[in-house]
C-alpha cells in the first residue's frame, strides 16, 4: 500500500492542517492525564484501523515510560486489570464515540456517568473533543493511506508546542 497524497504539501491542506493542530494543542495543554491522552488516541487508532496513529500513539505512551503490559492490553482493555476506573471510562467513551454508525444509542448512559464520576467539566471537554479530533486524524490518514512504522516519539512536538 503506497501513499495516496500528502496532505501539508498541498497549500490548503497544510493550512487546514494548522487549525487542526491547534485545537490538539488546546486539548494536549488541558489537564487530562497525559496517559489518558494517548491511550484514547492508541485505542480509536486501533478500531478505525490507522496504522500510522496505532504506531504514533503507542510509541508516545512507551517514550513516556507506560509498561508495555498496559499498551500491549489496551485493545482487550475490558478483559484486563491494568487500567484504573477513570481509565476505563475515558476508554469506553472512546469506543462508543468512535463505533457511532455500530450503536443506535451512541455513548450509553453509563458510560457518560462514569465519565461524569471520574473527570470535570474541563476535562470532559477535553475528552469529548479529542474522541473527535483522533477519529477525524484516523479518518485522514486511512483515506490518505498514511503508513505506520516511521513514526519516532516527540515528532510533533515542535508543533504541538
Amino acid at each position: 500500500m503506497e501513499p495516496r497524497f500528502n496532505l501539508n504539501d498541498n497549500e490548503l491542506g497544510a493550512k487546514i492542517g494548522k487549525r487542526f493542530a491547534n485545537t490538539s494543542l488546546a486539548i494536549m495543554r488541558s489537564t487530562l492525564p497525559k496517559s489518558t491522552l494517548e491511550l484514547v488516541e492508541l485505542r480509536v487508532g486501533q478500531i478505525n484501523g490507522c496504522g500510522f496513529c496505532v504506531d504514533a500513539h503507542a510509541k508516545e505512551l512507551a517514550a513516556a515510560g507506560e509498561p508495555a503490559v498496559r499498551i500491549n492490553l489496551v485493545a482487550a482493555w475490558r478483559e484486563s486489570t491494568v487500567f484504573t476506573d477513570a481509565e476505563r471510562a475515558a476508554l469506553a467513551l472512546a469506543e462508543e464515540g468512535t463505533r457511532l454508525a455500530d450503536a443506535h444509542q451512541g455513548v450509553s448512559d453509563e458510560t457518560w456517568a462514569q465519565v461524569r464520576k471520574h473527570y470535570d467539566d474541563d476535562q470532559i471537554a477535553a475528552l469529548v473533543y479529542l474522541v473527535a479530533m483522533i477519529n477525524a486524524a484516523t479518518r485522514l490518514n486511512v483515506i490518505v493511506h498514511q503508513q505506520g512504522g516511521s513514526y519516532e516519539p516527540g515528532m510533533f512536538d515542535a508543533v504541538v508546542n
